[in-house]
């Protein structure tokens, strides 16, 4: 009996060891990921409809800080010029510089460098925009539309300024990975771009940030949970140990 008491307190010590071991590695992974993510990624809140249907108002995003020249066509990114109104804005870059951009073509499509561009995140059956534009990038310059072209405020209505309705690279903050609440998962990036030169972006480690955490708060929950679990495990034993012993006893 008093060696199967020390295993049982052997085996009672080990776990005790290594459900703290497990709160101890969660709460670094926890607190790492929402580090890293803090480091990674800003929250913003969309304030208006003009990304709709993609991005709503009301949407709270996450947008991973970059620089411009990290920028691709058919990303979605947050930007901040004076001659905007110098507030945080939410638009879909469609031409870098060196672009044309036109409107409209046959069926109401932009045309980016002669070609028909596919834009499958605008609503079914709206046209790519309800006035007629054209627009030279300059280099080092976005030419930026939301993607309800109806009530979006845009380059479009600057197309008579100096910059030809663009805005710099560097006016940049981040780029709109995801869309955290409600919660709507990876923003897709447009196909459409990917056969011309630079390509589209890929998602920044909000994947891994996010396991990260969710891996974290397992260890924690799972490490604390032991105890608790361990211990009515062992009352349990106790109790059906007694009730044999008695047993035993009882045919005697």
């Amino acid at each position: 009996m008093s060696g199967t008491g020390r295993k049982e307190d052997g085996r009672g010590r080990l776990g005790s060891v290594l459900s703290g071991l497990a709160v101890a590695v969660g709460c670094v992974l926890f607190l790492g990921g929402f580090a890293w993510g803090a480091v990674q990624y800003k929250p913003y809140t969309v304030p208006t409809d003009s990304m709709t249907p993609s991005v709503k108002a009301g949407d709270r995003v996450l947008a991973q800080r970059i620089g411009g020249a990290d920028v691709r066509r058919g990303d979605v990114v947050v930007f901040t010029d004076s001659l905007w109104g110098n507030l945080p804005m939410v638009k879909r870059v469609v031409a870098v510089g060196g672009d044309k951009v036109t409107c409209c073509a046959k069926g109401g499509r932009l045309t980016l460098n002669g070609k028909p561009l596919d834009e499958p995140y605008l609503q079914s059956g709206e046209p790519a925009s309800t006035a007629p534009f054209t627009s030279e990038v300059p280099e080092g310059h976005l030419f930026l539309l939301g993607d309800e072209r109806r009530t979006s405020v845009d380059s479009r209505g600057h197309i008579g300024d100096a910059a030809k309705g663009t805005v710099p690279v560097s006016k940049v903050d981040a780029r709109v990975d995801a869309i955290a609440w409600p919660m709507g998962g990876i923003l897709d990036r447009p196909q459409s771009f990917e056969a011309l030169p630079g390509g589209v972006s890929r998602p920044g480690p909000i994947v891994l940030v996010l396991a990260t955490v969710v891996t974290g708060m397992v260890l924690i929950f799972g490490g604390a949970a032991y105890g608790p679990i361990a211990q009515r495990v062992r009352r349990r034993k106790a109790k059906t140990a007694r009730t044999a012993q008695a047993a035993t006893a009882g045919e005697r």
